[in-house]
């Protein structure tokens, strides 16, 4: 049985935590910021937890994790 590949681009933008959840970053915190609030665009710094309803496709794309 071959090796798995892993998704490159899956891989840079979710981590692992301790408990087994995938961490990823916010959208829309790249361009066009002058018209976003201050406290949003804080709010966009925070990670997010990857929604219960994608983490078996993440899992399947990120054998290794």
């Amino acid at each position: 049985m071959p090796k798995m590949k892993t998704s490159r681009s899956a891989a840079k933008r979710f981590k692992l935590t301790g408990t087994g959840k995938l961490k990823r970053s916010k959208a829309y915190k790249r361009h066009i910021l002058t018209k976003k609030t201050p406290k949003n665009k804080r709010n966009l710094r925070k990670p997010a937890m990857t929604d219960d309803t994608n983490v078996k496709n993440m899992k399947k794309i990120l054998p290794y994790l």
